[in-house]
């Protein structure tokens, strides 16, 4: 996740809005990113590499992985390209385990909630989870969630925890419901990675979404182990949200789940992108934004990714909107 100032930036998490602010926000169905020529970036992943990423990722090595940290400068902001009209509305319904099996129900929790652990509760624990990998020679961490798709192995993330300044991240695994140095369900390698063309060609923060698709693990698939969350594309804004991450940079240490709740309003500043009241911090780049979100079961539609914060907004973070752009991304991933 990542926080602009005024000079180049490391973008992190963000802060309360003024309610006046929220309220001045559209309520209308909203704009989406355009399509292009292009449906994804892609990046594959050799069979070597796969088990040389399934290799490196130890208990100790994923404690000390730190979180990504990404700058943005003023000239880049200006070049952010304003979404496009978007389509009809496509959703995507959520998909249990193979083995009918999930976390126990939550029950009720705070709404709206700046940033608690979630605990154990619900379908979320099992496909939320870190995102490893290499950067710029050391190891970084994201979060990532799986979804309901064709080839049951895909994940959805951030653009910025796939490719970074022109890079392709290496030694990438997705570990869900990640617990202090633990994998429950093992380590994923991904056979490919993908983002949106935009994010690709100039880093637009509009348009800060990844994927990965990865191999199965002991002869199964990714879904068929931990169920799949739904999507929806062009829903619009101003919803009630669920946001979930690893956060890894202080006051948080990576090693559980925290969640934010509570009505999202559309950035009035310098994106078109959604914007909830959460303290998350670093790390927590790529963990699922969930509307229609059910605390007894833990499912609901994904709609977005934890992005950016402002540094001058504290307590407030951001995510892309999943309009078309972010829809033919997940259509090259899921037949992937």
């Amino acid at each position: 996740m990542r926080r602009h100032r005024s000079s180049a930036a490391t973008l992190l998490g963000a802060g309360a809005l003024l309610a006046g602010a929220l309220a001045a926000a559209p309520a209308n169905a909203a704009p989406s990113p355009g399509t292009s020529e292009a449906t994804a970036a892609t990046h594959t992943i050799t069979a070597d590499e796969q088990r040389d990423a399934a290799a490196f990722w130890t208990a100790e090595r994923m404690r000390g992985a730190a979180p990504l940290d990404l700058e943005l400068t003023p000239g880049r902001l200006k070049e952010l390209k304003a979404p496009e009209p978007g389509g009809a509305t496509t959703t995507v319904a959520p998909t249990p385990a193979a083995d009918g099996t999930s976390a126990h129900a939550a029950g009720p929790l705070s709404f709206p909630q700046a940033g608690g652990s979630w605990g154990s509760g619900g379908a979320v624990v099992k496909t939320s989870g870190r995102v490893f990998f290499t950067f710029d020679g050391r190891t970084a961490s994201c979060s990532a969630n799986a979804v309901t798709s064709q080839n049951r192995s895909t994940v959805i993330t951030a653009g910025h925890c796939v490719k970074y300044q022109g890079s392709w991240h290496t030694n990438w695994v997705f570990v869900p419901a990640y617990a202090d140095g633990n994998a429950p369900y093992g380590q994923w390698t991904a056979t490919k990675t993908l983002t949106t063309p935009r994010w690709e060609a100039g880093e637009d923060i509009n348009h800060d979404i990844g994927a990965a698709v990865v191999a199965p693990l002991d002869g199964r698939k990714l879904t068929d182990v931990t169920g799949a969350q739904g999507l929806q594309f062009n829903g619009g804004y101003n919803k009630p949200m669920y946001a979930f991450g690893f956060p890894a940079a202080s006051p948080y240490d990576g090693s559980k789940l925290v969640y934010c709740s509570g009505n999202s309003s559309k950035d009035f500043l310098l994106s078109q992108d959604h914007g909830l009241g959460c303290n998350m911090t670093g790390g927590s780049s790529g963990g699922p934004w969930f509307t229609g979100f059910s605390e007894a079961s833990g499912t609901g539609l994904q709609v977005s990714v934890n992005s950016f914060g402002y540094v001058f907004l504290p307590n407030r973070m951001f995510g892309p909107y999943f309009g078309d752009e972010a829809q033919a991304l997940y259509a090259e991933a899921q037949t992937s």
